[in-house]
């Protein structure tokens, strides 16, 4: 055997292996029940430290769930030209805000990634192409929340950015095609806000009429199941508007919403609009 075809050799030998483990992986995986899927409304990075209504039902949401075999976050807080999932094992902490106090900025949560996962969910997707991402990590609008989930760091928890440039059904559409992913016992978490207007916060502990008006709008859009009047919210009238001045924070409820099947249950907690413009409203879809 020549040089250059024991190299090929080699090569093809490589690939027929990480296949071969990959499916070795997959197959080893347990054929779980449906994982539920949550929808958080974040708020402020606070949160992840601080013992309130919010962070006490989020402990009391992951209570209730079966543990996770990993966990996968979508985030308004990674938005990206294409569509991107974190590929890393360990994943940094991102601390993507400033001026709070130190406990927050020095806060870790060093949960591990799942490469496997990852490489699953690029399997799994056909919508676009996912490209693998080493450089960024999770980012407030994820370790905020699971921190007080999974204070213990213990299951993996790895990202799906958004695509700015796509509409609301590209991503609705796209949320659809993670549903296998919660038979590998998956919790599929969209990370934001409902209603989120940072330029008309205000420290009060009550939300606008508007803000109010809005979040009671989409609950009984949910309760009703229709998800079309949800993608174009557009539609939805002046507090719209006022509610979704940016996209970004609403768009992972999209995700989450894609995932419900027929008749699975629907439930909310964290049900509260504050700060004027921010709606904390969070939901869970299935048993």
């Amino acid at each position: 055997m020549n040089r250059r075809n024991f190299i090929t050799d080699i090569s093809i030998l490589t690939a027929a292996m990480t296949l071969s483990s990959f499916k070795k992986f997959t197959d080893d995986l347990p054929k779980a029940d449906k994982m539920p899927v949550l929808f958080v409304g974040h708020g402020s990075p606070m949160n992840a430290i601080e013992d309130n209504e919010f962070s006490r039902a989020w402990k009391t949401a992951a209570s209730a769930l079966p543990k996770p075999t990993a966990i996968l976050c979508v985030s308004a807080h990674w938005q990206t030209k294409g569509t991107k999932v974190t590929m890393m094992a360990k994943p940094r902490t991102i601390h993507d805000f400033y001026g709070f106090p130190p406990a927050l900025e020095q806060k870790e949560y060093p949960a591990p990634g799942s490469p496997e996962f990852a490489k699953l969910t690029r399997e799994t997707i056909h919508h676009t192409t996912v490209e693998g991402d080493d450089a960024w990590g999770l980012d407030h609008g994820t370790w905020s929340v699971v921190a007080q989930m999974y204070p213990l760091a213990d299951v993996p928890v790895f990202q799906l950015s958004l695509d700015y440039s796509q509409s609301p059904a590209w991503h609705y559409e796209l949320g659809k095609e993670l549903a296998a992913l919660r038979r590998k016992g998956v919790l599929i978490i969209g990370s934001g806000n409902m209603v989120h207007n940072l330029g008309m916060i205000q420290w009060k502990d009550e939300g606008y009429d508007w803000a109010i008006e809005f979040d009671a709008k989409l609950k009984k859009l949910i309760e009703q199941n229709d998800h079309r009047a949800i993608i174009n919210y557009q539609d939805l009238g002046p507090a719209a508007k006022l509610a979704i001045p940016t996209n970004e924070h609403y768009l992972p409820l999209l995700y989450s919403l894609a995932l419900q099947e027929k008749d699975e249950a629907l439930s909310f907690f964290a049900e509260k609009t504050l700060m004027g413009s921010i709606s904390m409203r969070s939901l869970r879809i299935g048993n």
